[in-house]
This record gives C-alpha cells, structure tokens and sequence, in this order.
C-alpha cells in the first residue's frame, strides 16, 4: 500500500519518470538511463529532506518488483520453435560466454562479482530489464543497477552502428547479418535499429534472434535463485522464491498459451515499462558521487 509518507518521493520519481519519457525520442539511449541520470543529477545537486526517503524507497523496492512481474508478458516461448536448434544453439552459447567473460574479466580488474554478473545478464540478455529482474535475486545494491544500466546502455547504443558495419566488413549475408545484430545488441530498440539499417530481411532475423534470448531470462532466473538461494537454513525451511517472480513466470506462461489478447498484453508490457522507468528515477535519486 502507498502511505501518506511515501508520497512526496513518490511523486519526486513519477515527476522524473515523466520528464525520463518525454526526453527519450530525442535520445538513442532511452528512458530508463535518462531516468537514472536525471535521478543521480537532481539527488546530488538538491539537498531533499528525509520526507522523500520513504517514497523513494518504495519507488526503487515495491514499484521495481511491480515492473519485472509484469515484465514477463513478453515472453512469449513459441518463438523459440520458430528459430530453429542452430540458431538457439547460437543465443544459449552467447548468453554464457558473454556473462562468463564478464565475471572472468570482472575478476581480472578487481570488480565486484555481483557488478561484473548485471553487466553480463545485461549484454547477454536484455539490457535494463534483465538487470532489474536479476539484481533482486543475488541481493545487488542500487549502486551497481544504475551502473550496469547504464554502462550496458551505452555499449548497446555504440553497438547500434559498430555490429552493422562489422556485419558488412566480414561480408555476412542479410540472414546471417540479422542473427549477429540481434544476438549481440541488448535492447529490442536497438537491434530493430541495427538489424533494419541493413535490410528489411536483417531486421527481421534479427528481432526474432533477439526475442529468443529476451525468453532465456526465465531459465537464467532459476539458475539464479538456486545458486544464490540454496544455504543450508533456506534449504531447510524451503527456498521461498520472491513472488514478483513467480507473477513473471505467471505472466510468461499466460503470454505463451495465448491466454491474454494482444490488447491486454500490450496494456500490461507498457505498465511495466513505465513502472520500470519510475523504479529506476528513484534508484538514481539515492545515488551520490560520495
């Protein structure tokens, strides 16, 4: 429930979600990292009161579980029928070399393990989602969401034009082209941008690419919360999976089965972008240079 003490961060992280959408046409990197950097500038630029805590909070912890269990409408699990084994072969060995050399790398220069693991979640899943789903599970701080959404962000936004360009230096055909734009690129936005820039039928390839590792997001869950939820004391008083999961997994399955109408699912993925966008002004809003 929302409490009249929650109220002025509330609105404080709708007020910058709000400004966050307005602004994202103009920019390459969307809402969310607007909302983030907007939330960082305006926390440590203004002194806000102790009145804005509660809401804030709020906004960053119940707001964020929100948008991830609403996040799952869409995944839509039929897709990976349509890919075909060698090109899922291709999504499941990119998400684990791209998350396994993050936190071989993250080792190397001395990074945090649980920063090195959003970093790799987000550039071998799908972006700020991802991050915002997986960051609850291995217990990661504010710091490191904002950081990894927008360092992935930014990669992705570089990776609009660099895997393109890289696609036609090697001479890659359309399909081909296609399948390395949208199993590379960590937002849907980005990989229709890059996948489109090189032809309709690379565009096509590489959406469909990418809704295949969007739907890897529900297994890499899992693994997850077994690995970081698997202490003795848990094992034996049973493992409690976060329920904001177990609506995304709900919402997952409603989405495959075809349960919802396309209306109603597209209602819902908006509600949790926008709710996403909100969780993430908040979480920038507590971050200081300090």
């Amino acid at each position: 429930m929302i409490y009249q003490p929650n109220i002025l961060g509330l609105t404080l992280s709708f007020t910058i979600a709000a400004i966050a959408l307005f602004l994202a046409p103009f920019f390459p990197v969307g809402a969310v990292v607007i909302a983030i950097l907007l939330g960082i500038l305006i926390g440590n630029s203004v002194a806000l009161k102790d009145t804005f805590t509660p809401g804030i909070n709020y906004a960053q912890k119940s707001i964020l579980a929100f948008a991830i269990a609403l996040m799952g409408i869409d995944l839509d699990f039929s897709i990976l029928i349509q890919l075909g084994n060698k090109t899922l072969v291709l999504i499941v060995l990119g998400m684990v070399l791209t998350i396994g050399t993050a936190i071989v790398l993250g080792r190397i220069f001395k990074i945090d393990t649980k920063l090195a693991l959003l970093l790799g979640i987000g550039n071998g899943v799908c972006g700020s989602s991802a991050i915002g789903a997986t960051a609850p599970i291995i217990k990661a701080n504010k710091d490191f969401i904002a950081l990894s959404v927008a360092v992935v962000n930014l990669l992705g936004t570089i990776g609009i034009f660099l895997v393109p360009f890289l696609a036609i230096l090697f001479g890659l055909d359309h399909i081909d082209a296609g399948i390395l734009v949208g199993n590379t690129l960590q937002a849907v936005g980005q990989v229709t941008a890059g996948g489109f820039s090189i032809s309709d039928s690379a565009g096509i390839s590489a959406t469909a690419v990418k809704m295949g590792r969007v739907l890897l997001l529900t297994p890499l869950v899992f693994i997850l919360i077994f690995l970081f939820h698997r202490e003795k004391k848990e094992l034996e008083s049973g493992a409690k999976i976060p329920l904001f999961i177990i609506f995304f997994i709900l919402f997952s399955l409603l989405s495959s089965f075809s349960l919802v109408n396309e209306s109603t699912k597209e209602l819902i993925s908006t509600l949790s972008h926008l709710s996403l966008v909100v969780a993430m002004s908040a979480i920038g809003l507590s971050i200081h240079f300090s």
